[in-house]
């Protein structure tokens, strides 16, 4: 029983403890979400259902694009990321 007790214990910490985020993308408290691998092809314009900026502490500036499923990371000077940016924010804030 305490077998048991401690296995599933271990589990539950084990559990709470981890953190599933896609490849490329690090959310830290004190700096946000920043990007450490960048995809290098624009997705579908249909496919994207948002874009951030990531933090202003990260080391690289980037964009994350957002889809249903996945999110993507794209440097800040990749042309179709900041199109997309300037689309979903006409008022051009960031």
């Amino acid at each position: 029983m305490k077998t048991l007790c401690f296995s599933l214990g271990l589990l539950l910490f084990v559990v709470c403890c981890t953190d599933a985020m896609p490849v490329g993308v690090s959310v830290s408290t004190d700096h946000g979400q920043c990007c450490f691998e960048f995809r290098e092809k624009q997705l579908p314009p249909k496919r994207v259902t948002g874009i951030i900026r990531t933090h202003p502490r990260c080391q690289q500036k980037a964009f994350i694009v957002s889809t249903v499923r996945k999110e993507f990371c794209f440097r800040d000077n990749f042309q179709w990321a900041v199109d997309t940016f300037n689309g979903f924010n006409p008022e051009g804030s960031g």
